[in-house]
């Protein structure tokens, strides 16, 4: 990847997408801490979520989305290829995963994230969602749009880890 950037693009907007992102990574990787790999698992309220399902979907989430700001459609599948239950897994910690294996992966795919932002040659850089039911028919989204998707899901998923954590021992990882 070039380093040339957008004229549009500066690098205060791409530091503040860094930012952004690191405040709710630390909110959520603060959910775990000190949690067993059993608490990682447990479901302790009426949702399928766990923490360390959720730390899981967001790296593969985050992982799909930044391939999709490179490569396109092709990154995301489309519903030939995946389908409710599929992406539903996504929010399932395997019995071979641990807390810290799972917070290496989310380490490494931030940083991979990082590098994209600060070496994109312009966040207007765009492409067509693939044909899903879960994305409006025509619709393509830029870099910047896909930037702020992750920022969400980021922000939403720590927000439930805080529930499902408080749950489970009362520990609070935000107020």
């Amino acid at each position: 990847m070039s380093d040339q950037r957008g004229s549009s693009d500066s690098d205060v907007e791409r530091r503040e997408f860094v930012g952004s992102m690191a405040r709710h990574r630390k909110l959520l990787r603060r959910t775990v801490r000190g949690i067993s790999e059993e608490q990682a698992r447990q479901r302790s309220t009426v949702s399928e979520l766990s923490l360390g399902g959720l730390i899981r979907h967001v790296t593969l989430a985050e992982q799909n989305w930044t391939a999709f700001i490179t490569h396109g459609a092709p990154a995301l599948g489309g519903s030939e290829t995946t389908s409710f239950d599929t992406r539903a897994a996504t929010f399932e910690m395997t019995d071979e995963e641990t807390v810290a294996a799972l917070l290496e992966r989310y380490e490494e795919t931030a940083r991979a994230t990082y590098r994209l932002i600060m070496t994109l040659p312009s966040l207007d850089v765009s492409h067509p969602l693939p044909d899903a039911p879960w994305f409006e028919r025509g619709t393509s989204w830029s870099a910047r749009r896909v930037l702020l998707h992750i920022l969400a899901e980021t922000a939403q998923h720590a927000g439930h880890a805080d529930i499902i954590r408080e749950a489970i021992d009362g520990a609070k990882s935000m107020g």
